[in-house]
C-alpha cells in the first residue's frame, strides 16, 4: 500500500485576520494497474461533468467542499472496476471516504453516465 502526502487547508486567527495553514495529511493510494481508456469515454464524461452540479463541491486542482478531482485520479487507478465501484458512489451519495465531506446522492443520473464521469476523472495528467 502506498501513502501520499496533499495540503489540506484551513482557517486560523492571526493578528485578527483569517489566515490559510497548510496541514499535511497523509492518504492512501489504491493499488492496481491502469487499463487504457476510451477517449469518446472521457470526452463524454468531461461535458456530462460540465453539465452536472459537480463543481459546487469539487475542481480539478484546488480544494473545495470535496477532494479535487486530481486527487481522486492519483487515488484510484484507471480501471472499469473502479469506474463502477464509483460511478455507483455518485449515484447513491456516501461520506467517509475522504472524511468529513458529505456527498450527496444524485439517483437521476444513469450509472453508464456516473461511469463516464468517473473516467474522466481517473484520466486527468496529474497523477
Amino acid at each position: 500500500m502506498a501513502l501520499v502526502l496533499f495540503s489540506c487547508q484551513s482557517e486560523k486567527k492571526e493578528n485578527g485576520m483569517q489566515v490559510a495553514e497548510i496541514e499535511k495529511k497523509e492518504f492512501f493510494v489504491v493499488p492496481g494497474e491502469d487499463e487504457p481508456i476510451d477517449s469518446v469515454l472521457v470526452q463524454r464524461g468531461k461535458v456530462l461533468i460540465s453539465y452536472a452540479d459537480c463543481y459546487e463541491c469539487h475542481r480539478e486542482e484546488s480544494a473545495g467542499k470535496g477532494p479535487t478531482f486530481f486527487d481522486i485520479a492519483r487515488r484510484y487507478p484507471n480501471n472499469q472496476v473502479y469506474f463502477k465501484l464509483l460511478g455507483r458512489k455518485v449515484v447513491s451519495g456516501g461520506s467517509g471516504t475522504w472524511g468529513h465531506p458529505v456527498m450527496r446522492a444524485h439517483p437521476k443520473l444513469e450509472l453508464e453516465d456516473a461511469m463516464a464521469m468517473v473516467a474522466y476523472i481517473l484520466s486527468l495528467e496529474d497523477k
